[in-house]
């Protein structure tokens, strides 16, 4: 079966919308939706003004346009880069510095920023404020220490590198070329941040569609699909550009049978925005977000097993596992996440079911984070929060009431 990067166009509510669909071994394991004029502020550095310093909740309001207002929490303040006249080292209101946007605006919840600036590569990233070398945990340890010796003589005393899992298979001057042209990044940035007035905007992230080309782990890729021109001469300049190895990856689909159609994603969409999702056995898993978290109930349903009811929970309780790990993946669920799985009494059972359960959550790459069952038998885990779910993406706010509601 192959691994696909599908990227394709189409229309909701009359906007234009670009979708990005990644299939492994034929099994659709992440989706997006995103306007295609959405300007989103994720990863963009800009010169900020801090508006207001809270310091009950340890943290500083920073504006970094006209009434575009971002949370920045003290702990993500360390050795940052002032741009205004600045007198001792206490963060003060007026003070202007550099900030990147760290996680996305979520409903009620404002932008987060922070001064740790990373610039992304495909290899590697590299992260101010701290001189540390960080290797993918994905990465088997003995590459890890090659990698590091080879990364660690470019560490300054301002920043230091995360080696990301593309380097795996990554050859030492790819590598050390990708490096010194973060670190260029870095150095020009910083030169032209002293001559530029607040609120600018001095690094533009990749838009989503394109990160998603940046971040998928190349070596692992079969083929990334595009049947828009637009799209395929973005994405061949970006490739010729920045990763010319995976520029033979890209093809653009002529049939006039569209994508959409072929892959079945608008059904995806809807899918994926249900709350009932069937397993194969006739089970079923229950899914609910609030603001607060994500909670999953994992049900028998139709399932009737001709063994020991023991046994039969088992069974339902691991398929439920592998097909929790993919959603959300797919819808992007973030924060903190709640699985009920079905009780089972034997400790045995329970062992095997958060051991197939780790193992399913190791393939996310966003950061997750198995905590543990509690005393009410729920599984705990947490997400790294970056981008919008999947449902919010999908998500119209109404004029009227001010609710909000699916475009489907």
């Amino acid at each position: 079966m192959e691994n696909k990067l599908i990227i394709t166009k189409m229309h909701l509510r009359e906007k234009p919308r670009i979708i990005s669909a990644l299939y492994e071994n034929g099994i659709l394991m992440e989706l997006t939706c995103e306007e295609e004029t959405a300007g989103q502020l994720l990863g963009n550095i800009y010169i900020g003004r801090v508006k207001n310093i809270v310091e009950n909740i340890q943290a500083a309001f920073v504006e970094i346009s006209n009434q575009v207002i971002c949370y920045l929490a003290f702990q993500d303040l360390k050795n940052p880069i002032f741009t205004s006249v600045k007198t001792g080292n206490t963060l003060k209101v007026g003070d202007e510095l550099l900030v990147q946007v760290s996680k996305e605006a979520v409903k009620t919840k404002a932008p987060v920023v922070t001064t740790n600036l990373n610039f992304t590569g495909k290899y590697a990233v590299l992260t101010t404020g701290s001189q540390r070398i960080g290797v993918s945990a994905k990465i088997p340890e003995d590459r890890k220490a090659e990698l590091k010796a080879l990364v660690e003589p470019f560490a300054a005393q301002d920043y230091g590198f995360v080696v990301r899992t593309n380097a795996k298979a990554a050859s030492e001057e790819e590598l050390r070329k990708e490096i010194r042209q973060l670190t260029g990044q870095y150095r020009e940035l910083c030169e032209i941040a002293a001559h530029r007035p607040c609120f600018s905007l001095l690094h533009k992230a990749l838009e989503g569609h394109m990160t998603h080309l940046r971040d998928t782990y190349m070596e692992s890729l079969d083929e990334i699909l595009t049947d828009d021109p637009a799209l395929y001469e973005e994405m061949l300049s970006y490739l010729s550009c920045k990763q010319p190895e995976d520029q033979k990856k890209l093809k653009l689909y002529h049939d006039p049978f569209p994508l959409i159609k072929l892959y079945n994603l608008e059904s995806a969409l809807q899918d994926a925005l249900k709350e009932r999702v069937w397993l194969k056995s006739g089970a079923y898993l229950v899914i609910q977000q609030t603001e607060a978290l994500a909670v999953i109930d994992v049900n028998t349903g139709k399932f009737s097993g001709h063994k020991q009811m023991q046994d039969t929970f088992l069974k339902i309780n691991l398929e439920a596992a592998k097909e929790i790990a993919r959603q959300i993946r797919l819808r992007n669920l973030s924060g903190i996440i709640i699985v009920d799985f079905i009780d089972m009494e034997r400790s045995q059972d329970r062992q095997m079911l958060m051991d197939s359960f780790h193992h399913a959550l190791k393939q996310d790459p966003v950061k997750t984070s198995l905590v543990g069952i509690s005393k009410l038998n729920l599984v705990e885990l947490t997400r790294k929060k970056i981008r919008r779910p999947l449902g919010e993406q999908l998500t119209q706010a109404c004029p009227v009431c001010h609710g909000s509601g699916f475009l489907y």
